[in-house]
């Protein structure tokens, strides 16, 4: 009996669970529930930021925020690049640690602190958006947000009397928000001269910290303090508006700003050589200094004259006097036909001492070729005073910490003259009614220059800048700009007028620099941006 009930048990088990599985399946497929509602469907835009922040804990900078814009493919370059970065990331944090642990030794009377390890691991940091600020300025503001969880180990060991303590980094997270500005911006690579880095907010760190081995962060109290520790010291050092400055190369030999003004004085020439038929010379000077691209400098003609005696003052701008030199040339004036070199010599600027006037005696040569043997021959000699007067060391800081601009003249300036430097940035929406191709004139009392032709554009960008020597602050003096379009195929219409402005240089006289965009006149929205420096001599 008990094996028949164990036979027909098992089948009426089966035979249950069949109709037991046809049934639900029947009851699934046809019957509806009438308590259940269907979900509501909203687009994204209409949810509240705490639903969305629940939805996607780890949103991207450049999805909340439109201003900033995705950046996978520097990413994937640091991903990719991360296996070098680590090795010269590394060796530039041991050199520059090398002498404040030197430093500290002495202070402490420690015997020595070693890296047994430095590596940042394998992990790289990610740049979850960037900001990129537009200026009138030269410069590129940027702040991206970093964020960093990796896996370096750095182990520090420390001897002292004999024992030796080791220190371990790992676990590293850290998020960063910093504000990168590269200014000015200049035509020698890598483009800029200086890296200023400040911090928007105080950063997140938080990593691993074991002493010979034992995990520090455990001890109660330690871990939050070591956190608010990092963040005030590193706040306190560069928290915005405190930076950090990194000069890449010297921004005053990348922009051949001028740096001084040199005085020349040419006295007279002694025993010059016969060139007209008649047995005399018409001889007058020209100057110049090397690396330049202003016009020379010209004396008088003293006619039928072997030593003439001119008498006569210029001042050239000197951008760099380590590596410039005064050229002068004599020259016979022909009224016909070209005139005849009488002889030449320079002088390196570097032999000059600042405000010291020299007077130099010097041969004329045929060239300067040492190897020549035609400069052996006498041509005469010339007579010179050079006096080289550099601008201020506050002058010069003007012009370059351009995130400070002065709102009064500098104490001490004198009430003499000056350089007044015009820099063409360039135009935008200039369109003329026959053709475009602009350029740029200058007038400055009655003396006129002009920048480089930009053919079929509306938005011109010349980046010229143009220099004029004044007696005096041009303080009731104007500065006339006009934008002007020309064109050869059109015979009838070769020049037109794309719009004028008029600038009055009082206020950068008074202020020093001004870097400012002007509404031309009689164009419908033209504008150009000008950047004006005044320095006093």
């Amino acid at each position: 009996m008990g094996f028949f009930g164990t036979v027909f048990g098992f089948f009426g088990f089966g035979i249950g669970i069949s109709i037991g599985l046809v049934v639900g399946y029947f009851l699934f497929i046809h019957v509806q529930p009438t308590d259940v509602k269907a979900p509501e469907i909203q687009p994204l835009a209409e949810e509240d930021s705490e639903t969305l922040q629940r939805m996607f804990p780890e949103i991207p900078l450049w999805i909340k925020n439109p201003d900033f814009d995705r950046v996978d493919w520097l990413n994937k370059l640091i991903e990719y690049m991360w296996p070098y970065l680590d090795k010269a990331i590394c060796k530039t944090a041991s050199n520059i640690a090398k002498p404040i642990i030197d430093e500290q030794m002495t202070n402490y009377k420690i015997d020595s602190i070693e890296f047994e390890e430095l590596t940042l691991g394998s992990l790289p940091p990610t740049f979850q958006g960037m900001k990129v600020y537009e200026t009138e300025e030269k410069e590129l503001i940027m702040e991206p947000s970093v964020k960093w969880a990796g896996n370096p180990n750095v182990i520090v060991a420390v001897k002292k009397f004999g024992l030796k303590a080791t220190v371990q980094v790992i676990d590293v997270q850290a998020f960063l928000a910093p504000r990168i500005t590269l200014k000015p911006l200049v035509p020698s690579f890598p483009c800029f001269a200086n890296i200023y880095v400040s911090l928007m907010e105080k950063p997140h760190v938080d990593f691993g910290l074991k002493l010979v081995g034992a995990d520090l962060m455990s001890i109660p109290g330690l871990y939050k303090f070591v956190q608010e520790f990092i963040k005030d010291q590193v706040a306190n050092m560069y928290l915005w508006p405190k930076t950090l400055e990194v000069q890449v190369i010297d921004p005053t030999k990348a922009l051949k700003r001028p740096v001084g003004i040199l005085n020349t004085k040419v006295l007279k020439a002694m025993k010059l050589k016969k060139k007209d038929l008649l047995g005399a010379s018409d001889p007058y000077v020209k100057l110049r200094l090397t690396d330049d691209n202003l016009a020379s400098k010209k004396t008088t003609v003293k006619h039928k004259n072997l030593n003439p005696e001119w008498n006569e003052e210029f001042s050239l701008v000197v951008k760099d006097p380590e590596s410039q030199a005064l050229e002068f040339y004599v020259y016979d004036w022909e009224q016909v036909g070209k005139h005849d070199k009488m002889g030449m010599n320079m002088v390196p600027l570097k032999e000059l001492v600042a405000e010291e006037a020299k007077v130099y005696t010097l041969d004329l040569l045929k060239n300067m070729d040492p190897k020549d043997p035609q400069n052996e021959k006498s041509r005469g000699q010339i007579v010179l005073e050079l006096t080289y007067k550099p601008f201020r060391e506050e002058e010069l800081a003007k012009t370059f910490d351009e995130a400070q601009p002065t709102q009064n003249p500098p104490e001490g300036t004198p009430p003499g003259g000056g350089l007044l430097v015009v820099i063409i940035h360039e135009a935008q929406d200039v369109e003329g009614k026959y053709h475009t191709n602009p350029h740029v004139r200058l007038i400055f009392k009655g003396e006129e220059r002009r920048t480089k032709i930009i053919k079929k554009t509306r938005d011109p960008r010349w980046e010229e800048e143009f220099q004029f020597l004044v007696d005096e602050p041009p303080t009731k003096d104007k500065l006339h700009v006009e934008v002007v379009s020309t064109s050869s195929r059109s015979l009838l219409r070769q020049k037109e007028s794309l719009g004028y402005a008029d600038i009055s240089l009082a206020d950068v006289v008074a202020n020093n620099r001004i870097n400012e965009k002007h509404h031309l006149i009689d164009s419908k929205n033209g504008r150009i941006q000008i950047e004006l420096q005044w320095r006093a001599s």
